[in-house]
């Protein structure tokens, strides 16, 4: 069986910090090494070695830098790569509120992901099908209607910028020539005067090329389908702005990271953030800040766990959860599972 320590003979001077000093590491952790290694009479409490003859030091020691390193090999890239999506992922998201009946949502995404060879950004067609609510097809006619105009101008091509974070259209009029030119066959399916002003309206909004693109950044499948590939390598608490809800501003969360490696093949990533920004829910609702301090402010709740491959550092699955709440009144929880499809 090989022996993992050896037995240093204490010298005079000597202390649990300066042996731990000479070996790499802090005196706590020396301390900790020891008493789990040696007799229980034999355990050392203080940093001070009066009367202690002997230390059960560590043969193998793995410097900060090379447990870094170490971290690093088994760690999505740094910066965004192809490899890291798979082409598809099976989506459900789930909406429930005490002020109406819970939602849930199930469909597919298909990604196809490439580097621009003249820039250093990654491009990604992006498309969405197979929609399925609360377990049955969509069948009131606005839902399909709704369904039909974003099927009918994807795939989208956004770009990605190296943190890979999206960050526009990589053809903004492409995708307004492609619904001018479906829209007659729309216009014949979908008659009357409702279907016309929601069409006048997607239109509308299609145009206008910074707010369709914040329709999908503040989605919660966006913020969490496409992370900064540094959430993955912070070992420090930081700040980082989310949307809690969609058509409305970032609030900024105060954001924690812990990392379970107990898999062979797998790390997951948990990410716990809470807002450190505090509006009232009209605020949140509407999407306009008052600029003066909310009477009855909401607090933000978000977590994102992240599965990835150690070897082919691939998302394998995510998982997003946003919690709202007005003092101890529940507003809504949002959450969403994204699985290889």
């Amino acid at each position: 069986m090989e022996i993992g320590f050896l037995e240093y003979k204490v010298r005079n001077g000597d202390s649990l910090s300066s042996i731990a000093s000479r070996l790499g590491i802090t005196g706590e952790d020396l301390k900790l090494f020891h008493n789990s290694h040696c007799q229980r009479m034999d355990r050392i409490w203080f940093d001070h070695l009066n009367e202690v003859k002997s230390v059960f030091v560590p043969l193998h020691i793995q410097t900060e830098k090379q447990k870094d390193q170490k971290r690093k090999e088994i760690l999505p890239l740094l910066q965004i790569s192809d490899s890291f999506f798979e082409k598809t992922y099976k989506i459900s998201e789930t909406f429930e509120s005490p002020f109406q009946p819970s939602l849930t949502v199930d469909y597919d995404v298909n990604l196809e992901v490439h580097k621009d060879r003249n820039t250093a950004h990654y491009k990604v067609s992006y498309s969405q099908d197979h929609f399925i609510a609360n377990g049955n097809l969509p069948d009131d006619k606005m839902s399909d209607l709704s369904i039909s105009c974003m099927k009918s101008i994807m795939p989208i091509d956004f770009v990605l910028n190296e943190q890979g974070r999206i960050i526009g259209f990589a053809d903004h009029k492409k995708i307004i020539t492609t619904f001018t030119d479906k829209r007659r066959d729309l216009d014949e399916f979908f008659i009357g005067e409702i279907s016309k002003k929601y069409l006048d309206t997607f239109e509308k909004n299609i145009a206008e090329e910074s707010f369709f693109l914040q329709q999908f950044q503040g989605t919660l499948l966006f913020q969490t389908l496409f992370p900064k590939m540094d959430w993955f390598h912070k070992k420090t608490d930081w700040t980082e702005s989310f949307y809690f809800l969609q058509n409305s501003f970032s609030v900024q969360c105060q954001m924690e990271i812990e990392q379970k490696n107990e898999d062979q093949d797998h790390i997951t990533t948990i990410l716990t953030g809470n807002s450190t920004e505090f509006y009232s829910l009209q605020e949140l609702q509407t999407g306009t800040k008052y600029n003066i301090p909310a009477e009855d402010p909401v607090t933000g709740h978000i977590i994102i766990e992240y599965t990835t491959h150690k070897k082919n550092k691939n998302l394998l699955q995510a998982t997003a959860s946003i919690n709202l709440w007005r003092g101890e009144e529940f507003i809504q929880q949002h959450t969403i599972t994204i699985t290889q499809g």
